[in-house]
């Protein structure tokens, strides 16, 4: 396929037939213009067009058969499926099935990864795993415009340590006129103020901006400074490639339901770096962290599976381990993370450069709009963010996209989220996506 810089002198057709991983669209059911809202001027049964990956990825056919199977299980078995399942999923080891699949998404070991729980309460776990503060290292550094569940967190963590939050979590933000962080501002405080912070959180992709940080980097810089490092990676997860166990990095969380693909409110995940194996238990056990053998003994003492998976607290639920399979096993089937990457970046770039040949980029008179999200394609994911004019354009735009089929994600008071997904997105999406939105533009 064509490199990035020179896609948009092709036509969107063309880039679809050249594209290996095209058919995996047709494993996808794509929402269609009635039920989501799209004028009655469009045909109610055709396909939308998505371009909403970043905040929830669509059903898989796969993932909708594998959850119906469990449903068949439950009705037909019931609390049997624990341990005998026509399919070979017992429930009793659903969540360790899954690690080898997720494992390369995130570059990480088998062990080093479970799926459960959901994203605030694997980082509420996390904290209180690995936030030990004294009173000479007790801060937390992280991002002003980090997400607001991850503020909450940080903010209740450092209460419930007898800290004062406004001291205690240092919350960098970009540089007076720009959106998104400097790197060599994040490392020179880190080298600054290293050995009063006692844990580095950041985001791997930020969810506002779409930045994609250098995790290597600052990993590599906050450990130099005797720091624990982890990430939440809810948009960083199935949209860019990943070293956890490579990179040194401590702990990492996620949701699964963006680019992940596994519903509204799916499973949540962690990884643990496998140094901590020998170091260090579960500071809040839960009996489904238990070792097998004796688990279902009910044992007084509480003796953890080695590795995340002794972080584990209850059963997770079969139906949403089965949804997420669904969509584990269609990235196995694409080539992995490396393969979807590599269309993104393609992808991505496509809609970038459309955008700025827009008559309504940068414009100096009128409704305008500029992209906030890095332009090097190796600092942002799947998602460009719109920065919109004026108060009260965004929403204007935003109306007349979902009007006409193109469906994307708003955040007040000025920004528009437009991210296609390299497993079910087109070329030719991008195409109308963008076309759209110079239609609307110009009726304003």
């Amino acid at each position: 396929m064509a490199d990035s810089t020179d896609l948009q002198a092709q036509s969107p057709e063309l880039l679809d037939e050249r594209d290996s991983l095209n058919s995996f669209r047709d494993e996808f059911y794509i929402p269609q213009n009635g039920a989501v809202g799209a004028s009655n001027d469009l045909p109610a049964d055709q396909p939308c067009t998505y371009m909403c990956g970043n905040s929830l990825g669509l059903l898989s056919k796969l993932s909708e058969s594998l959850v119906q199977g469990e449903l068949r299980v439950w009705a037909t078995r019931g609390v049997v499926g624990h341990f005998s399942h026509p399919y070979g999923r017992e429930w009793v080891e659903f969540g360790e099935k899954l690690s080898p699949l997720l494992a390369p998404i995130v570059g990480a070991h088998s062990n080093e990864v479970i799926s459960m729980s959901t994203l605030t309460a694997n980082l509420h776990l996390m904290m209180n795993a690995f936030y030990k503060p004294t009173k000479e290292r007790f801060k937390i550094l992280c991002e002003a415009r980090a997400f607001p569940s991850d503020r909450y967190a940080f903010h209740s963590q450092a209460s419930a340590h007898g800290f004062d939050p406004k001291e205690a979590v240092v919350a960098m933000s970009p540089r007076e006129g720009e959106h998104i962080l400097r790197e060599e501002d994040i490392l020179d405080i880190i080298a600054k103020e290293g050995s009063s912070i006692a844990v580095i959180c950041f985001s791997g992709v930020q969810y506002y901006t779409g930045q994609l940080f250098d995790m290597q980097r600052i990993t590599h810089a906050g450990k130099h400074a005797g720091c624990i490092v982890g990430w939440d990676l809810a948009h960083a997860i199935g949209n860019v490639p990943l070293s956890l166990h490579d990179w040194g990095v401590d702990w990492a969380v996620w949701c699964t339901y963006k680019y992940l693909n596994s519903g509204a409110g799916g499973i949540g995940g962690l990884f643990v770096h496998s140094k901590w194996d020998n170091i260090k238990k579960p500071d809040y056990a839960g009996w489904w962290g238990q070792q097998l053998s004796t688990r279902f003994q009910m044992p007084e003492d509480f003796t953890p599976i080695p590795g995340a998976w002794g972080y584990q607290q209850s059963n997770p639920s079969c139906l949403t381990l089965a949804s997420l399979l669904g969509s584990l096993e269609i990235f196995q089937s694409a080539g992995g993370v490396q393969a979807t990457r590599k269309k993104s970046v393609l992808l991505t770039g496509y809609l970038d450069g459309l955008l700025r040949q827009s008559n309504f980029y940068c414009a100096p008179e009128g409704p305008s709009f500029t992209i906030i999200t890095p332009s090097d394609p190796f600092r942002r994911g799947a998602q460009l963010s719109l920065l919109f004019s004026s108060l009260g354009t965004m929403q204007k735009v935003f109306d007349g996209l979902t009007n006409a089929g193109v469906i994307c994600d708003e955040r007040q008071p000025d920004v528009i989220r437009l991210s296609p997904v390299p497993l079910y997105n087109t070329f030719v999406d991008v195409k109308r996506a963008v076309d759209v939105l110079e239609a609307v533009m110009g009726s304003l």
